[in-house]
């Protein structure tokens, strides 16, 4: 038997590691079901202030048991995926219990509970993991388990609730009003449920109906405020820290990126200056004109996804794993209720769910739209938006490509999971540098490698510019630097955003603290982590290499992955010599 103590220490480690994991998905059991643990499917969370409590708790007491391996070296974690896995249950169980403790999330935010309440149902309904038969039965748990899940939200909310957060919550509960009568009866029509199995679903999606109306009752009579969208200094210095494994104080990264914002903007002046179209606004209506036609309109889609996959694979530039993607429009079932929900085209696939192929579902077009219809949607989903957001950025090499060395390269369960979409984020927060920061950064690589047309060049660039704006926004609205009204006026003059979206941007800043800045925080560390490996590898450094070993840990926060890429570990006489 072997008695060495690394070895010892590491079976007490992967234990804990254990009751980590049965903790996090018992305490989030809808998580589960889109991460593909389909155990717990007939569940939902306990948020009700007791449940909370209890919880708070456990995670306390799981962070101790997990201490005992605190400061690990930076060899062992690149050696060891059970300590690298240790110091990431420590840092997401520090981001959960600053979230409990900060009474900001689900004791303020009843879009929280709106949201995990629709898609606990929906996340049965959008893949077909199991037999149709085995999901009803789940969907039927859940929905009798909805009214309890939202009868405990009134007396949990003990802070006054941000309006434009209230105006979600009650937006949700309307639309989940008419989705689990209509909507339902839909998809159990296109599933081929039958009738009497059909009933019980309707009567316990009557239910679920009244629980919602009581709901909306309730936000009425909750307090609400035109304030308190501030987390504050503290937790978002701790999220930052934690969350993204960021030493850099949020000061900082504000002066980098008011710094580089005109240097973005010059950028894109300077483009469009040369371009033909000689203004942005004459930018904007090009793109919109440039769009493909209704008998174009989804074959498009898999024409770029090809050119994007071609280019790549000439290049070299990354490992492109066999996981093919197939362009459909949102299920009729869906489509009224999707804008109002959030119902993400690119849904990354569950990691422990069995695919062929992934379907991306899109914004349909069809002949039962007027001609006036068609144009509008065509404008919106122009061959600039297909190219950078749906093919580059969510369906090709960006979150596509990660989530395969996700899935079937990290050696790391936590880095396997954490950026798995749920019902209102992704699963752990601590996988959202990875994540956006590599489909931001796969974007400006494939416009390196020639695919972009001079209009996707300059939207691209227009990208760049929002990137940085939402980053500036997010470290100013939660350290009071800034009011909501404050930011949405930012982003109408830096980004030239309309109103409403301006003010839906806000909204997810303001709701979802350090969040808006990980796009910018994770593209700049992977483009600085390029060159600084470039520099030290020299003629030896291959493209290709380097993506792979970046991506070969699953999201994880990209400022972790790039120490253990680069940070030399001591030899036996260095250590001697420090201790010395």
């Amino acid at each position: 038997m072997d008695h060495h103590p690394a070895c010892s220490r590491s079976r007490v480690l992967s234990k804990s590691l254990e009751r980590y994991f049965a903790q996090y998905f018992s305490r989030n059991p809808v998580n589960a079901t889109f991460t593909g643990l389909h155990a717990l499917d007939d569940r939902l969370p306990d948020w009700s202030l007791a449940g909370r409590t209890r919880e708070a708790a456990e995670m306390r007491r799981l962070r101790s048991d997990l201490n005992d391996t605190a400061n690990p070296s930076i060899d062992l974690l690149r050696t060891s995926s059970v300590a690298l896995d240790a110091e990431l249950a420590r840092a997401n169980l520090d981001v959960r219990l600053a979230e409990n403790d900060s009474a900001f999330f689900h004791a303020r935010n009843p879009a929280l509970w709106t949201g995990e309440a629709i898609f606990s149902v929906v996340s049965l309904m959008i893949r077909d993991f199991a037999p149709v038969e085995d999901r009803i039965r789940a969907i039927i748990a859940r929905l009798n388990a909805i009214p309890r899940f939202l009868a405990a939200m009134p007396e949990a909310i003990t802070a006054p609730v941000p309006t434009q957060w209230m105006s979600r919550a009650a937006r949700e509960c309307a639309t989940a009003h008419d989705f689990f009568d209509h909507g339902l009866h839909d998809w159990m029509e296109a599933n081929g449920v039958a009738q009497e199995t059909a009933d019980i679903v309707h009567e316990a999606a009557e239910r679920t109906r009244d629980a919602f109306t009581v709901t909306a009752a309730a936000l009425a009579a909750l307090p609400s405020s035109d304030t308190g969208y501030a987390v504050g200094a503290e937790t978002f210095e701790l999220l930052l820290r934690r969350g993204h494994f960021c030493t850099t104080d949020a000061h900082v990264l504000l002066d980098r990126a008011l710094a580089e914002l005109p240097l973005a903007q010059d950028t894109l002046a300077a483009l469009t200056a040369a371009s033909s179209y000689g203004s942005w606004p004459a930018v904007q209506a090009a793109m919109a004109a440039d769009h493909p036609s209704v008998d174009e309109y989804y074959t498009t889609f898999q024409r770029r996804w090809d050119d994007c996959h071609r280019i790549v694979n000439a290049r070299d530039a990354v490992t492109w794993g066999e996981w093919p993607i197939r362009y459909v429009p949102i299920p009729a079932w869906a489509q009224p209720y999707a804008p109002q929900l959030y119902w993400l085209f690119y849904r990354s696939p569950a990691p422990f769910d069995p695919y062929d192929v992934y379907e991306y579902v899109v914004s349909p077009i069809d002949d039962s739209m007027t001609v006036e219809e068609q144009e509008k949607k065509l404008r919106a989903w122009n061959h600039g938006t297909i190219t950078l957001n749906h093919v580059v950025h969510h369906g090709a090499v960006g979150h596509h490509v990660q989530n395969w060395h996700a899935r079937y390269r990290s050696s790391s369960r936590i880095g396997r999971i954490a950026a798995t979409d749920c019902a209102s984020r992704i699963a752990m927060f601590l996988g959202g540098s990875m994540a956006e920061g590599w489909a931001c950064y796969a974007t400006q690589l494939m416009e390196e490698l020639g695919m972009f047309t001079p209009l996707e060049q300059l939207s691209e660039q227009h990208t760049r510019v929002r990137m940085l704006a939402r980053a500036i926004v997010d470290i100013r609205l939660h350290h009071g630097l800034c009011t909501f009204a404050e930011a949405v006026q930012y982003y109408q003059d830096v980004v030239g955003m309309p109103l409403d979206v301006a003010t839906a941007e806000t909204t997810k800043n303001s709701m979802f603290p350090c969040t808006a800045l990980m796009y910018w925080l994770g593209t700049s560390r992977v483009l600085a982590l390029r060159e600084q490996v470039k520099s030290s590898r020299g003629s030896a450094f291959v493209l290709r290499e380097f993506h792979d070993e970046l991506l070969s840990r699953g999201a994880i926060p990209v400022s972790l992955v790039a120490t253990l890429m680069t940070e030399r570990a001591m030899t036996a006489h260095e250590l001697k010599e420090t201790v010395a």
